[in-house]
């Protein structure tokens, strides 16, 4: 059979994933300060738009999206409406401006002043300066030199390091050149909490000096405060605490040469290493949880980040909700009309107009997509506050399994939306700061027949059961497993050890052992 071109019509439905569709996917799954990163960097590219700072312009074009939303537990709320910020232009005007006669900012002050006197009367004080300062002005209306005056920044008092803190230490305690120059070799050696990162040997032929001057040195900064630093392991680090307050005997020594058996609980193995009573060995354990494991993080000045919720959720007085974003996560943006207008009167070339018209597409987009994300955002945190108000109400206990299907069929959205809307936003109430997905758990079947548990509630109720125990009765999986079936909850014995683990708690026999030595 012959094969020839030849032209057919076919109608189809696809489905075409345009720039402007993969944008606004894209800012859906955006944190807080990815987003203002990604429209400071629009706005830069961009000519049409513009921030809607104090000074920004509105266009009245373009709606506000909703910021906020009241909801009863049947119906939801109307949305609210942002005020409009003044037009910069109109702040502008030649009448609202103050006269420059009132303050004459041209005023010409070169050649303040001649010789000894200034022009204004201003006294110049040209008398030697032992630390070679330059001459200065006192009086009024005389110029400074301010350009080696540094900035306000410069005068601020700056945090000292740990670093700076032990060479301060090092140049009053080592007077040998050669100690202090492998002192501040090992200075620039230890890590943020205060250990040693590097053996001696490989440091010795770097610096092409004995093994013993390396140690010699290293003792002169083990001595230094605070106690404990340049410790080349966990038991050295302690030990340097313990010499400090003289408490290192030889029993304590050997207590901290066996910190696993220590870790492990193992008490019995431990009396017979350190030769004590059991009461001696009680009081050395509790004196070792009084030292610092970290001594140079207290010189760690790096200021945590407070986590910024994207929504807030309070409780009515009525017994509703309110759901409101926070503005202050929420870059706003704007189409500049004016600017958009004049430049497109003064476009000439097709270039410059096709330039024209893709910046505004670009920037419309942008505007509408922000807004669909803070629409979507809202929209889909009233939902789930909906379906786990047991949960804001009384506690972890009471939330319901979830799922994002289930949000997905409220909201009349597909759940790859769900998921990207509910990654790295977080929401504010008044049992915490919780990110979206926390909202999500698995089902555990009931044992009774009866509505299902969440994953998230079981975990909080085996960590309640541990947390309440006799110490006498540690609870093993086994009886965890009995009651939580009487308590409807069905659940097999290694799920109990996998949400335990998850917990960070040890096992029965761990327990028994800690409480044992009462650590």
């Amino acid at each position: 059979m012959a094969q020839s071109p030849r032209l057919e019509q076919r109608i189809g439905q696809t489905l075409v994933m345009t720039p402007q569709l993969r944008q606004a996917i894209k800012l859906l799954q955006l944190s807080n300060l990815e987003l203002t990163s990604f429209v400071e960097a629009e706005l830069e590219k961009n000519p049409l738009l513009e921030s809607n700072g104090p000074e920004a312009p509105i266009a009245p074009e373009e709606p506000a999206p909703a910021d906020s939303e009241r909801f009863d537990a049947a119906e939801p709320g109307e949305a609210t409406e942002p005020a409009e910020v003044p037009d910069s232009a109109e702040l502008a005007s030649s009448d609202l401006l103050s006269d420059t006669a009132e303050a004459p900012l041209d005023a010409d002050y070169e050649n303040v002043y001649d010789g000894d006197v200034a022009q204004d009367g201003a006294v110049v004080s040209d008398a030697a300066d032992p630390f070679g300062a330059a001459p200065t002005i006192t009086g009024r209306g005389g110029r400074a030199d301010f350009e080696d005056a540094g900035t306000l920044e410069d005068t601020l008092t700056s945090e000292k390091t740990l670093r700076d803190h032990l060479r301060d230490q090092l140049m009053v305690d080592a007077v040998d050149p050669v100690d202090r120059l492998i002192g501040h070799h090992l200075i620039e050696l230890i890590d943020d909490a205060g250990y040693l990162t590097e053996s001696l040997e490989p440091i010795a032929e770097r610096l092409g000096c004995g093994l013993d001057r390396i140690e010699a040195t290293l003792d002169i900064l083990q001595r230094f405060e605070p106690p404990g630093l340049f410790a080349r392991g966990l038991g050295e680090c302690l030990a340097l605490q313990l010499r400090e307050r003289d408490r290192l005997d030889p029993a304590m020594q050997a207590l901290l040469d066996n910190l696993d058996l220590l870790a492990a609980g193992d008490l019995a193995q431990l009396l017979r290493v350190c030769g004590v009573d059991a009461e001696d060995l009680v009081e050395m354990i509790a004196e070792i949880k009084l030292l610092d494991p970290k001594p140079g993080l207290v010189f760690e000045h790096d200021v945590v980040q407070t986590l910024i919720p994207d929504v807030f959720v309070r409780r009515l007085p009525d017994g509703g909700w309110s759901v409101e974003l926070n503005n202050d996560t929420l870059p706003r943006v704007l189409v500049n009309r004016r600017y958009h207008a004049e430049i497109s009167r003064a476009a000439r070339t097709k270039e410059d107009k096709a330039f024209v018209a893709e910046q505004l597409q670009t920037a419309n987009w942008l505007v509408r997509s922000l807004d669909q994300r803070a629409n979507t955002i809202l929209k889909v945190s009233i939902e789930l506050v909906r379906q786990q108000e047991g949960f804001f109400v009384n506690g972890v206990q009471n939330l319901r399994p979830l799922t994002l299907r289930d949000i997905a069929e409220r909201v009349e959205m597909h759940e790859s939306t769900i998921s990207r809307v509910t990654t790295n936003k977080y929401m504010a109430t008044s049992r915490g700061v919780f990110e979206l997905k926390y909202f999500f758990n698995s089902a555990i079947g009931s044992s009774r027949g009866g509505e299902a548990h969440s994953a998230e509630s079981v975990r909080y109720r085996i960590k309640d059961l541990i947390d309440e125990e006799d110490p006498d009765a540690v609870l093993s999986d086994d009886q965890i497993v009995e009651i939580l079936n009487a308590e409807g909850i069905d659940m097999a014995r290694r799920t109990v050890a996998k949400y335990r683990d998850a917990l960070g708690i040890l096992s029965s026999v761990g327990r028994r052992r800690r409480k044992a030595m009462q650590i």
